[in-house]
C-alpha cells in the first residue's frame, strides 16, 4: 500500500469517529505531549498590561498561567498560533525562541518556565504558559537587542517586548495574576490557614511550664507593682497583656484561633491554658523563643511604656485590636 493510500485510509478512518472519540484521542496526544492535564480553579481574569490583554489562570496547584494565545499576540507574533511545530513538540520550547541567536541569552531556568502548559478551564481544554516565562522572553529579547543579535524579523518582538517590561517585574507578574483572577484574597486565605495549622493542634497538649518566673517578675515591675509572694494570683488584666505581648505578635491569626479553641467559661475564666493548643514542633518552640525575646526585652526597658515602645519595633502585633479590661485581681488562667 502506497504512502498516499494510507493517509487517505488513516483519513476516512479519523471521520468515522464520533467527536466524543476525536476528542479523546487529541486529549491523550496532547498529554504525551504537554504532560497531565491539570485543572483551573475558579479564579481566572484578563492581564492588562503594556496595551495587550492576556487571559490568565491559577490552576488548582496554585501555578498561574497566560492562555497561550493572547501570550504570543502580547510579545507581537502575528498569525495562527500552531501547536504542532517542532520546538513545542520534542523540545517544549515555544517557537518564538527557537531561533539560534537568541540562545545564548536565555537564563538558566527557562526549559523548566517555557514548558506548554495543557489544562481545562469550564471545561474546556487550554494551553498555556507559566507566568514567569513572559518577563524572561521580555529579557531575552532586550539582552539580544542591546547585544545586537537580533534580525529584523525579530525587531517588532523586541519592541513590544519592551513596552510590557514597563509594566511588569519578575516578581510582581504573580501578583499582576492573582490581582486580575481574584486569587489574592482566597491567597492569603490559604496562607494563615496553612500557619494555624502549624501553630494549632488539633488535641489539648500535656501541660508543662512555659511561661518563666522572670518574665511575670519584669511585668510587675513594669507595670511599678509589688511582686507578690503568692506567684499564681496576679491581676485579672495581666491576661490582656499576655494577649498583646506574647500571642498577638507570635504568628497571624494565632491569638484569634487560641480564642476559640480555648473559650471562657460562664465564670470568665479559661479551662485550659491557652498554650496547650499550641503544636509541640513549630507552635510551642515558637513561644518559647518569643518569650524570650520579649523577656529580654523588658529587662531592657525602665517602665511598661518604654517596653513597648521597643516590642513593637522588634516584635509587631498582628492585629492591632487590644480590648483592655483592668478589673479585679484574680488567677488569669495563662
Amino acid at each position: 500500500m502506497s504512502n498516499d493510500d494510507q493517509s487517505k485510509g488513516g483519513k476516512a478512518r479519523a471521520e468515522a469517529l464520533s467527536p466524543e472519540r476525536r476528542s479523546e484521542i487529541a486529549r491523550k496526544a496532547a498529554t504525551t505531549r504537554w504532560g497531565t492535564l491539570r485543572e483551573a480553579i475558579s479564579h481566572e481574569g484578563n492581564l492588562s498590561i503594556g496595551g495587550a490583554e492576556i487571559a490568565c489562570f491559577v490552576l488548582d496547584d496554585e501555578t498561574r498561567v497566560l492562555a497561550r494565545a493572547g501570550f504570543v499576540r502580547a510579545i507581537g507574533r502575528t498569525g495562527k498560533v500552531k501547536g504542532g511545530r517542532r520546538f513545542d513538540d520534542e523540545f517544549q520550547t515555544p517557537v518564538f525562541l527557537s531561533a539560534e541567536n537568541l540562545k545564548p541569552f536565555f537564563p538558566s531556568d527557562l526549559e523548566a518556565n517555557s514548558k506548554p502548559v495543557l489544562f481545562s478551564f469550564r471545561g474546556s481544554e487550554m494551553i498555556g504558559y507559566k507566568a514567569e516565562l513572559l518577563p524572561d522572553v521580555c529579557d531575552i529579547f532586550a539582552d539580544a537587542d542591546r547585544a545586537g543579535a537580533l534580525r529584523a524579523n525579530q525587531k517588532h518582538i523586541a519592541d513590544a517586548c519592551r513596552l510590557l517590561s514597563r509594566g511588569l517585574t519578575r516578581v510582581g507578574i504573580i501578583g499582576l495574576v492573582d490581582e486580575a483572577t481574584g486569587y489574592q484574597r482566597d491567597r492569603a486565605a490559604n496562607a494563615l490557614a496553612q500557619i494555624l495549622e502549624k501553630f494549632i493542634a488539633k488535641e489539648l497538649q500535656p501541660w508543662v511550664h512555659t511561661f518563666p518566673d522572670i518574665f511575670y517578675e519584669q511585668i510587675f515591675r513594669l507595670r511599678g507593682l509589688q511582686y507578690p509572694e503568692d506567684k499564681v494570683k496576679r491581676p485579672k488584666y495581666f491576661g490582656h497583656l499576655t494577649n498583646d505581648i506574647i500571642y498577638k505578635r507570635l504568628a497571624p491569626g494565632v491569638r484569634e484561633e487560641l480564642d476559640r479553641t480555648t473559650p471562657k467559661t460562664t465564670a470568665g475564666n479559661r479551662k485550659h491554658q491557652m498554650h496547650r493548643h499550641l503544636t509541640p514542633d513549630m507552635g510551642h518552640p515558637r513561644l518559647r523563643e518569643h518569650l524570650a525575646s520579649v523577656t529580654t526585652v523588658m529587662q531592657l526597658s525602665n517602665d511598661y511604656k518604654d517596653f513597648l515602645a521597643k516590642l513593637d519595633k522588634i516584635h509587631p502585633r498582628y492585629d492591632e485590636t487590644l480590648p483592655m479590661d483592668f478589673g479585679d485581681e484574680q488567677d488569669s488562667g495563662l
